[in-house]
């Protein structure tokens, strides 16, 4: 029987082959958070989470990179689920991990896609992109070419080609593998292993760059080989076949083998300075072992080990661990990270997805020990799959709470009919309680199984808050994955307390279809909660409550209330819409959705207007404050906004698919605040065009003709990129090409006195 899984990622991998795939996950924001976690976090035991806002983890990889130039090699983490990028400094302390969260280097990263290695293929010590390139079923090559800061040219796009059968074709690579990156035969230079399209077989495509330039600053490869280390691995399990190159060809007549997904490691395991490889494949939950029993010319694996390491803790990980080779505690001896790489959604451990071997012996002869399952997991918030984020003071001592609901957590995988993977997560509500005061809060975790709802064995919970009987306490409605409501009426006697009666499923008879995600907010200000859903398809439905306060009857008004569908209808037939209605400082009423592409979209005429079309607004940053920042949520986001520290400016939290957080906490940006006070002069700017690709023209008016004007241009973190100093003329021309795509803010202020003037959002796009 053939494996049904890896029957699907083998002919999607030939549809590839011939058609162009649409890109998906490209986001239109990135994440831009102080590197200093703006909310303390602590767990039970009080400990404080080192980066608690991080965004959590499910299915990555790990690479050493200097993000900082400053000579040490620090840590980028790129989860698949979402294609979300996380960067963290080294502190380079000896034998200890010392990481720093840093958000801000992630956007030095180009978009990335599926899987990411870094190495360095030029050799000047500055480690090179190879990533999977949507569409082509190849990689692309971006080089490093980082002067003050870090920096990336695209290299080799769409494709990278090697000499195969007389000319130079695509080294295939689909989004399903991970392929081997080494200088495999010892000659200075970076070579490539990939199965081969059809079959079971490594092929190897060996760099010339040595023997043809005789320097390692080349991306020319040639296919030396297409049964690379004399094995085969069986197409529908990952069993090994040693010796047994004799049968490619009848097995590329025939094409009876389809390629199913796996995961290589190069490395040297028995200090013989050759190549040997560990092999993930896809549904299965361990790493295989082969020993390199050839040489540095010919590699010939003459053993294998599936229960490696067979000395220590095997290692078991649903599904398709892929492993990376580096020194995560600063002893120069590298040490093993293995994390999912299948790109199901749900098949990864999430919370306990990194593990840790420690390196016991040396980097040619290594000894691994297991350190941990939840590697830099256990100093984030993690809670599983599909975090949702929602602020209620469930204690009523005049603090925010945090719940953060989920899709679920990894439980247990089984293979139904002995061929399909089956991974089961069961879904929770966790409670951090707000344990700060009202200008400075604190998490604290109190649990992470609210309410006892994890014993239901559900799927994507989804809570809202509200007296729904009238009683002066709180009650809770909760959405599922069937997209049904469960309530939960609070039965407890203290206001101050929650405790619920069990749970009463399929509420009013209420099915939005799947993944409902409720809200209660009385929209049409006739003092009764009434009820927004989100739903899978990206709509919102709408349900008028028309009973009384202790008796409510929710009524369906609308499957596609304000007109709101974040659904990307290019990428997919799904939008996961999370709607979290909110007052702003104006005290009007406004809607951020969540979406599966990972956008937080922003809505304003609201009030008055239920039955109308929303206005979708892209100024969300003038909300938080803190200038333009950018979001890189990964996919199916989620938000809550508050005035968490009563400082005039909402800060938002922001949850995603892999089970973590980010938080953005709302302040002016610099001199944006103090301009809009003090324009006395009645500073006036017209720029065009906008977005601008080379010459940005600008027009000042309102300003007096003796006061010299100043014109600067500065990042989104407030760097300054450009600056001239005027003398009353009113017109300029700006050289915009030399700027990165982005966004920029412009400042016309008075040179003798700075904070009159004004200010304007400038974006750079080619």
């Amino acid at each position: 029987m053939v494996h049904y899984k890896k029957y699907c990622l083998n002919l999607l991998m030939l549809v590839l082959l011939v058609v162009s795939q649409t890109v998906h996950g490209q986001l239109l924001f990135k994440n831009h958070q102080n590197s200093k976690s703006p909310v303390v976090v602590k767990d039970e035991t009080k400990k404080t989470f080192a980066f608690p806002w991080a965004g959590g983890m499910n299915s990555c990889q790990f690479n050493e990179i200097d993000l900082d130039l400053d000579g040490t090699k620090d840590l980028m983490v790129f989860d698949r689920n979402g294609n979300r990028i996380m960067t963290f400094l080294n502190g380079g302390t000896a034998g200890q991990v010392d990481y720093t969260y840093a958000p801000e280097y992630a956007q030095k990263f180009p978009g990335l896609f599926d899987w990411v290695i870094l190495a360095d293929y030029n050799m000047d010590g500055k480690n090179d992109i190879f990533t999977y390139s949507p569409g082509w079923a190849g990689m692309k090559v971006y080089k490093n070419t980082s002067g003050p800061e870090l920096e990336f040219t695209v290299e080799v796009e769409p494709f990278l080609t090697s000499l195969q059968g007389g000319g130079y074709v695509n080294i295939l690579v689909t989004y399903a593998d991970y392929p081997g990156i080494s200088d495999i035969d010892n000659d200075g230079d970076l070579d490539i292993l990939v199965f081969w399209g059809l079959g079971s077989f490594v092929e190897m495509h060996k760099n010339m760059s040595m023997e043809k330039y005789g320097i390692a600053d080349s991306l020319d490869f040639e296919e030396t080989t297409s049964c690379w280390g004399h094995f085969a691995e069986n197409d529908e399990s990952n069993e090994i076949y040693l010796d047994t190159c004799n049968n490619i060809k009848q097995m590329q007549d025939n094409k009876t083998n389809r390629h199913t997904g796996s995961t290589f490691l190069l490395l040297d395991l028995d200090n013989d300075a050759d190549k040997d490889l560990l092999l993930g494949d896809v549904d299965y939950p361990n790493l295989v072992e082969l020993i390199n029993g050839g040489d540095t010319d010919e590699a010939h694996m003459t053993s294998y080990d599936t229960l490696f390491p067979v000395y220590d803790k095997p290692l078991k990980l649903f599904s398709m661990p892929a492993g990376m080779y580096i020194d995560i505690d600063n002893d120069e001896v590298k040490d093993l990270i293995v994390s999912p790489f299948d790109p199901s959604t749900i098949t990864s451990r999430n919370k306990r997805s990194v593990q840790l071997y420690r390196n016991e012996g040396a980097n040619e002869f290594p000894d691994f020990a297991f350190a941990q399952n939840d590697f830099l997991q256990e100093d984030m918030i993690d809670v599983g799959s599909g975090s949702c984020p929602l602020l209620f003071d469930y204690n009523n001592d005049g603090l925010q709470d945090l719940f953060i609901s989920n899709f679920g957590y990894y439980m247990y995988s089984y293979y139904q009919a002995g061929a399909f993977l089956k991974s089961v997560y069961w879904s929770n509500v966790a409670l951090f309680k707000n344990t700060g005061t009202q200008s400075e809060p604190e998490f604290t975790r109190i649990t992470d199984n609210f309410a006892d709802l994890h014993s239901e064995h559900l799927r994507g919970l989804y809570p809202t808050f509200g007296d729904l009987d009238n009683d002066g306490d709180t009650d809770m409605l909760a959405g599922q994955e069937d997209g049904s409501l469960l309530f939960l009426e609070n039965v407890a006697t203290n206001p101050d307390t929650m405790l619920f009666a069990s749970p009463v499923f399929n509420y009013q008879d209420i099915d939005v279809g799947q993944f409902s995600a409720p809200q209660l907010i009385d929209l049409n200000q006739d003092n009764l909660p009434d009820l927004a859903i989100g739903k899978q398809d990206g709509r919102i439905s709408y349900y008028e409550n028309q009973g009384t306060l202790s008796s409510p009857q929710f009524i369906w008004i609308s499957d596609y209330m304000g007109s709101v569908n974040v659904t990307d209808s290019t990428l997919s037939y799904t939008g996961y819409s999370t709607p979290r209605f909110f007052r702003n400082n104006e005290n009007q009423l406004e809607l951020l959705v969540g979406s599966e592409d990972g956008k937080v979209f922003y809505y304003k005429n609201i009030e008055g207007n239920l039955t109308g079309n929303f206005t979708e607004s892209d100024s969300l940053y003038l909300l938080v404050g803190n200038g333009v920042f950018e979001m890189d949520m990964g996919m199916r986001s989620a938000a809550a906004i508050s005035d968490m520290d009563n400082d005039g400016w909402q800060d938002l939290i922001t949850g995603n698919y892999s089970g973590g957080l980010n938080y953005f906490s709302g302040s002016a940006f610099p001199g944006v605040n103090a301009l809009n006070k003090t324009n006395k002069n009645n500073f006036n700017i017209t720029v065009f065009p906008n977005p601008v690709s080379d010459i940005l023209n600008v027009q000042v008016s309102g300003f007096d003709e003796n006061d010299k004007i100043k014109i600067e241009v500065s990042d989104i973190f407030g760097r300054l990129e450009f600056s001239i100093l005027s003398n009353g003329e009113s017109t300029f021309k700006i050289q915009m090409q030399d700027f990165r795509q982005g966004i920029y803010f412009l400042k016309v202020s008075s040179f003798e006195n700075p904070e009159i003037g004004a200010y304007q959002k400038i974006v750079v796009s080619r």
